[in-house]
């Protein structure tokens, strides 16, 4: 099967004319970010703030429009849309506890955590994906959303090749590995190529992928949130339902001080923080036993201390744990009675503890009734 082109994707949105306006959405400039990969089409369209609404019938037609062309396998067109200059700022979010959902959650999942770090370089990808898989071994349905749409690293980390499938060119299927759903922009691009997309254009991808993927049921979903606070995470703070962050550090005072920007950026949004994980926190010499703290020791838990939150344990800087995951077999699987795998899960059931408000498994969220 021949694969769709850029030139054929524009060819066809050329057709789609702009209510109120003269001329169609190609030549008045409002396509952009158009990416394909294996006849899976993506591409925004900008708007103003206020044109949401009136914009949406022809964000449907442009999809209709390049799904109708041979080769293509699914379309996803997001409307983009920066605040106008002036404009008030999206209303702050109430305030409410951990494990309660948040209105617009998605109806099938019961919790959503995000697994953040103030800065790259912490290992906060590995952290995630063997997290995800820790409470599947615990024994929850989880799903895995890879919300870095700059350096996408779980389908590397989960062995994960191919393309997601689409029953109806509209929505997608989360791919899957060793029990647990994930989604990814890393399975809808090519590796190794940039994505270079503006805010608003990042914030339309990572609604979609929650609100377009058939996650189906899920006990819990990790979302591998990309490093800093930017865009990206207030996206996800402010519109996804989130039931709490995780906070991803190093010993190194230098990591601590971005942890500690990541969770005060998390409380200003009222998303509970659900503790602080410390990793690299520790080597232990594979021939004497000896722990050499190469970048510090105890920081993240003083921090957790000292910021009030649940300090959720250490995981060692131990080259296994690397191997496995990059080899796309992350240590919770490929070693799963291993002390580090333990460690994994021993931290992801006292997630599971605080989601549910005390010991013993998941419980179902409270049932919110409207008088």
């Amino acid at each position: 099967m021949a694969q769709v082109t850029e030139q054929q994707v524009r060819q066809a949105l050329a057709r789609i004319a702009v209510p109120g306006r003269d001329g169609d959405v190609v030549s008045l400039g409002l396509i952009s970010g158009v990416v394909l990969r294996d006849g899976n089409v993506g591409f925004s369209i900008e708007i103003a703030p206020d044109q949401a609404k009136r914009m949406e019938p022809v964000r449907k037609a442009c999809e209709d429009a390049v799904h109708a062309l041979p080769g293509v396998v699914s379309v996803t067109a997001v409307l983009t849309a920066e605040r106008a200059p002036g404009a008030a700022p999206a209303a702050k979010p109430a305030a409410h506890a951990a494990g309660a959902p948040r209105e617009g959650a998605q109806p099938d999942v019961k919790w959503i955590i995000a697994v953040a770090s103030g800065k790259g370089g912490v290992g906060k990808s590995t952290v995630a994906v063997n997290l995800a898989l820790a409470l599947a071994a615990n024994g929850l349905s989880v799903g895995l959303l890879d919300a870095d749409i700059y350096g996408p690293s779980q389908p590397r980390m989960l062995g994960i090749g191919g393309r997601p499938n689409s029953p109806d060119g509209r929505v997608i299927e989360p791919m899957q590995a060793y029990g647990i759903r994930c989604m990814s922009m890393g399975f809808l691009v090519d590796e190794e190529t940039p994505m270079i997309w503006r805010g608003p254009m990042v914030q339309g991808a990572l609604e979609q992928m929650m609100r377009d993927v058939l996650w189906g049921p899920l006990d819990v979903m990790v979302v591998d949130m990309p490093p800093g606070t930017g865009d990206a995470q207030l996206t996800m703070a402010q519109r996804v339902p989130l039931a709490g962050a995780v906070i991803v550090s190093t010993p190194q005072d230098i990591a601590l001080l971005d942890a500690r920007k990541g969770l005060n950026m998390f409380r200003r949004v009222d998303v509970p923080v659900l503790g602080i994980i410390e990793n690299m926190s520790y080597y232990e010499c594979p021939a004497c036993g000896h722990h050499a703290h190469i970048f510090g020791h105890g920081g993240a838990r003083q921090t957790a201390e000292k910021m009030g939150v649940d300090f959720l344990g250490e995981i060692p800087l131990d080259i296994t744990i690397r191997e496995t995951s990059d080899g796309g077999r992350p240590i919770v699987v490929s070693a799963p009675d291993s002390p580090n795998a333990l460690a994994f899960r021993d931290i992801a059931r006292r997630i599971a503890e605080k989601l549910s408000g005390g010991e013993g498994g998941l419980r179902p969220p409270p049932r919110i009734v409207v008088a």
